[in-house]
């Protein structure tokens, strides 16, 4: 299903992304050596609850895990990159941390998640994966404006990471997002341009660059939901959630100080 909002419901979609944005934001500041993947997403179910919505992740129990997912947030360190299950992990200096988070509000989705060094022990590894993600973020934000395609989305984003030097896996990529959390269109992160779905205003899209420093290759851990690099590297994630409008892309999920 591709769900294309109309203008009235615009501002509950901005609502949504900017609590995602704002509590992705505070869970960054607390995220410090010695802190609990649990306490992480304890923090965040709060901060949901106390909002007044409800997460899109506790009951989610697609065909590729072993649901419910049973908890808020994604918690995903070093060469975990996706979907990672919080558990009873202690942070420690220089870890590769991405969080990845949806939460609904008054009826619609947001989807954004960001990846950061924990402490002051920050590799260079670590710093340039989470770099490329961000760079390949805003070129697929740039990509998307009204009568461009899935594909010309597809292509930016794979353009930069691909001269990054990192390898480009699609399985999983951005996708739709509205009145649920996973919907049409699929936005993977390499493609070619001028082909898919012609992007029109009132569509949201949660565009998800992600990537491995020297594979392509996944591996899925025993909980039945973490995906890591099959060879053990490191990995970083971005992601926001984006309305097409008349005029391009505009970023549901940008933290507060960009909002302003």
């Amino acid at each position: 299903m591709i769900e294309i909002l109309d203008r009235t419901q615009l501002p509950r979609a901005r609502a949504a992304g900017a609590l995602v944005a704002d509590i992705l934001q505070t869970l960054r500041t607390r995220c410090e050596v010695g802190t609990n993947l649990l306490d992480v997403d304890r923090w965040a179910r709060d901060m949901i609850t106390e909002a007044g919505a409800q997460s899109c992740y506790v009951d989610y129990a697609p065909s590729f895990g072993r649901g419910p997912f049973g908890h808020h947030i994604c918690t995903s360190v070093n060469d975990a990159v996706l979907h990672g299950l919080p558990h009873d992990r202690t942070l420690a200096d220089g870890d590769l941390l991405s969080l990845d988070l949806a939460v609904s509000l008054g009826g619609l989705v947001a989807d954004s998640a960001i990846s950061f060094v924990v402490g002051d022990a920050a590799s260079a590894e670590s710093v340039a994966l989470i770099g490329a993600t961000e760079r390949a973020l805003r070129a697929g934000i740039a990509a998307a404006r009204p009568g461009a395609r899935i594909g010309d989305i597809s292509h930016a984003i794979g353009t930069v990471l691909g001269e990054a030097g990192y390898p480009v896996n699609t399985e999983f990529g951005g996708h739709g997002v509205g009145s649920t959390m996973h919907q049409d269109p699929h936005v993977a992160n390499s493609g070619r341009p001028g082909r898919g779905y012609r992007l029109r205003p009132g569509l949201l899209l949660a565009l998800e660059p992600w990537a491995m420093a020297d594979t392509a290759e996944l591996v899925t851990d025993a909980d039945g939901w973490t995906l890591r690099s099959a060879t053990g590297c490191r990995t970083a994630h971005s992601e926001h959630t984006i309305a097409i409008t008349e005029d391009g892309a505009e970023v549901l999920t940008a933290p507060a100080a960009v909002r302003a």
